[in-house]
């Protein structure tokens, strides 16, 4: 009967979390690597160069890949003759293991759970408590896989109850382009059909933990009727062009997995959830000897992309920007970003926008008038860094914000990722503004432009706080000019035509 100790436990979880906080896995670096080499999109090979450069920056520099280091979700499968040597739970112990992760004074992860999720939203400070999933298995061993999950991958989970006579490929490549570009693709998707509603999230949950090996599947061709689903799905999605970070290109997904269970015969619950760019999740296993020993992935194993600017790249000194510059950029002009601008999500943006619509004035030394806004939460320093990773967030959360943010408090533009919503499109060509994204995936690589950052507001809000950064050369590309014109819309338009050949949606 094998004894696993507390500390196993602990030490195992906390190793885990570090790990994959600053390694993707050799599959996933296969997989972008060839993404990279088939790419025709200049946008979309940029921004997948960036990725890269960034996956081999953070294994080498043991910081994170992506400045949403996620909400930890562990599966663990318990041999029932083990013996734990412990009077705490099997929550507890985990919790303890993340705990320890995030405070980690030499790779301090972002913590980003807050409680209360319906009212306060108090930030817990060290990113617990974890989603456990625990099963009873035969055997004297403990099974662990633990991810850690970024929240704009999740939020774009789709779930429906279909009727048993729908095409669950028709429904997943409808679902597809509502999720747009905020999950950071490429990635991967994770479908989960049948069971109850919450079995089929599981399942899909449960499926991104597989290792990606569509080349492999393609190679030898489908035994089953989920692997020939897994290879029209993974062809139809990439079929529509959207591309990475949304920009439109060749590759949208890097796999497709599907896991399935038996389900009532009146119903055929589906779901699908992404994994983005910065995919994170490692095995372990404890048999009672130890804590587990996680082996580094051999620096080999990452292709030899080496991301710099483009020659005639257009360099943007902030400090001292006016509207007519704004208005000269180009939708889909990469552009390289230097001088000072402020930082600001959800909570702070929140903040500001009811004192500037109530007609208060904002806290002493916060002025966005002729300013850019980054929308980030970073990391915290280590070291001699200036801020830690620091990458963009979804933007379109801050739709609701826009007008207020353009009107009176007279912002010239907005750096973040993905797609903005049509309301917000039509807001900034009123105002003859401009929206710009950093590439997702890509947080550890624009931290090396920022060259300082002071907090200028809200510093209780942590890593929502408003800050002045000042960069140098941080490379963006230009989604939507003053015009209106938003390559989320013309990039895909233009590769989807490009590709063809593939039917992509089918009326239901």
């Amino acid at each position: 009967m094998a004894v696993i100790r507390e500390s196993d436990l602990i030490d195992s979880v906390a190793d885990a979390l570090q790990y994959i906080s600053y390694y993707h896995s050799p599959d996933f670096i296969g997989a972008m690597g060839r993404a990279y080499e088939i790419e025709k999109s200049p946008a979309a090979r940029d921004a997948i160069a960036q990725i890269l450069t960034n996956s081999r920056m953070c294994a080498e520099g043991h910081r994170p890949i992506c400045q949403d280091t996620g909400i930890v979700v562990a599966f663990v499968k318990v041999g029932m003759n083990v013996r734990w040597d412990t009077n705490r739970s099997l929550e507890d112990m985990i919790n303890d293991g993340v705990r320890r992760a995030y405070l980690d004074p030499d790779n301090r992860l972002r913590a980003s759970i807050v409680a209360d999720p319906a009212g306060k939203r108090g930030n817990t400070r060290d990113n617990t408590p974890a989603v456990v999933h625990v099963e009873l298995v035969p055997g004297e061993g403990v099974d662990v896989t633990v991810a850690a999950k970024g929240g704009g991958s999740e939020n774009k989970s789709m779930f429906a109850m279909l009727n048993p006579s729908d095409s669950v490929a028709d429904w997943v490549l409808e679902m597809v382009p509502e999720m747009g570009a905020g999950w950071c693709p490429p990635g991967m998707l994770g479908i989960g059909i049948g069971g109850s509603a919450e079995k089929a999230l599981l399942l899909a949950k449960e499926s991104l933990m597989e290792s990606i090996d569509m080349p492999a599947l393609k190679a030898r061709g489908p035994t089953t009727r989920l692997e020939e689903m897994r290879i029209e799905i993974f062809d139809r999605v990439n079929a529509l062009g959207i591309g990475a970070q949304g920009l439109g290109g060749l590759t949208t997904v890097l796999d497709v997995r599907i896991r399935d269970y038996p389900t009532h015969a009146a119903s055929l619950p589906v779901a699908v959830i992404p994994n983005c760019a910065a995919t994170r999740h490692v095995h372990f296993h404890l048999d009672g000897s130890g804590p587990a020993r996680l082996e580094p992935p051999d620096l080999a194993t990452w292709p030899k992309v080496s991301w710099t600017p483009d020659a005639g790249v257009r360099r943007v000194q902030l400090d001292g920007l006016t509207r007519a510059e704004v208005a000269g950029w180009k939708p889909g002009e990469r552009l390289l970003l230097s001088g000072k601008f402020l930082t600001g999500r959800d909570a702070a943006h929140k903040r500001i926008c009811a004192l500037l619509d109530s007609g208060q004035p904002l806290p002493a030394g916060l002025s966005f008038k002729d300013r850019v806004i980054y929308y980030v939460g970073p990391v915290d320093a280590v070291g001699a860094e200036a801020v830690g990773p620091a990458g963009p967030t979804t933007a379109n959360r801050m739709d609701r914000f826009t007008e207020t943010m353009l009107d009176k408090a007279g912002l010239l533009a907005m750096v973040g990722k993905a797609e903005r919503g049509p309301e917000a499109i039509e807001v900034i060509k009123r105002h003859r503004s401009a929206y710009l994204i950093a590439v997702g995936g890509a947080a550890y690589l624009v931290s090396k432009a920022i060259r300082s950052s002071r907090v200028i507001a809200f510093a209780e809000l942590g890593m929502e706080a408003v800050y002045e950064f000042e960069v140098k050369d941080m490379p963006v590309t230009v989604a939507v000019d003053s015009q209106g014109e938003s390559v989320h819309e013309t990039g895909p338009r233009q590769w989807r035509s490009t590709i063809g050949g593939i039917p992509v949606a089918v009326d239901r």
